[in-house]
């Protein structure tokens, strides 16, 4: 399950992100948490197993007609193609009027959306 990442599960979002090599930098990493705070455009996604433990974060970047996937981070336990497709899937849910799209580096994960979110 997705959920918009609040204030109470910054530091969770924090050690996600931290997987990814951009943010092993704590610097980057605050500045990230900041950026997703203080724009609308910009938005981090927790995702959750079913046993409602924090597995993954999403980063987006989101306009009237897109959802652009700027990183997707696994924990080390999570990270086969099941649970980032599950998390694509409910991301394309959450914007049915926006195309769901990645930053180049991250387009794999357009072909984990089934035929109902494709537009």
């Amino acid at each position: 399950m997705l959920i918009e990442c609040k204030n109470d599960n910054e530091k969770t979002a924090m050690g996600l992100l931290s997987y990814l090599p951009d943010f092993k930098n704590l610097n980057n990493l605050k500045e990230e948490i900041k950026l997703n705070k203080n724009s609308s455009d910009f938005q981090l996604y927790l995702y959750r197993n079913g046993n409602s433990n924090f597995i993954g974060v999403i980063g987006t970047q989101n306009d009237s007609h897109f959802v652009i996937i700027r990183y997707i981070s696994m924990a080390p336990g999570y990270r086969e193609e099941k649970y980032e497709t599950k998390a694509v899937q409910e991301l394309a849910s959450i914007y049915p009027k926006q195309r769901v799209t990645a930053v180049p580096e991250y387009t794999y994960l357009i072909k984990y959306l089934d035929k109902s979110h494709e537009r």
